[in-house]
């Protein structure tokens, strides 16, 4: 099993930037995909963004897209989510999820897909 951390959460003004780091421990985190998910209050956990095992392949939702980067440093067993352009819509808790893969260019994008999360870390955006 692996354990995942959330942070790097916070309140920022709209057009501001934020990263978070979702460190993973237990296990290697390269047999995993890891991804980002938030859930704004009241609504459903939605897809942000994933990334494969090495780094190769990336997949955003269409409402992060050209804001948000994802990326991942193995020897740290660490991944990001770099947050740019902030929008008050962005505004939610955000979760990191991985998924133990043999393949080295998957990407999920449906939270079901995942079998580990974190606890979350909240980004509140103001306008």
């Amino acid at each position: 099993q692996v354990q995942l951390a959330e942070s790097g959460g916070g309140l920022v003004q709209a057009g501001g930037s934020l990263r978070l780091s979702c460190a993973a421990s237990g296990r290697t985190s390269s047999n995993y995909v890891m991804a980002w998910f938030r859930q704004p209050t009241g609504n459903e956990r939605e897809f942000v963004a994933a990334i494969s095992r090495m780094g190769a392949n990336t997949n955003y939702a269409d409402s992060v897209k050209g804001r948000f980067t994802i990326s991942r440093d193995n020897a740290k067993n660490t991944h990001y989510l770099e947050m740019n352009s902030l929008k008050l819509e962005d505004t939610a808790v955000y979760y990191c999820a991985a998924r133990e893969t043999g393949l080295f260019r998957t990407i999920y994008t449906v939270k079901n897909q995942y079998d580990y999360w974190g606890r979350g870390t909240q980004v509140t955006v103001s306008s």
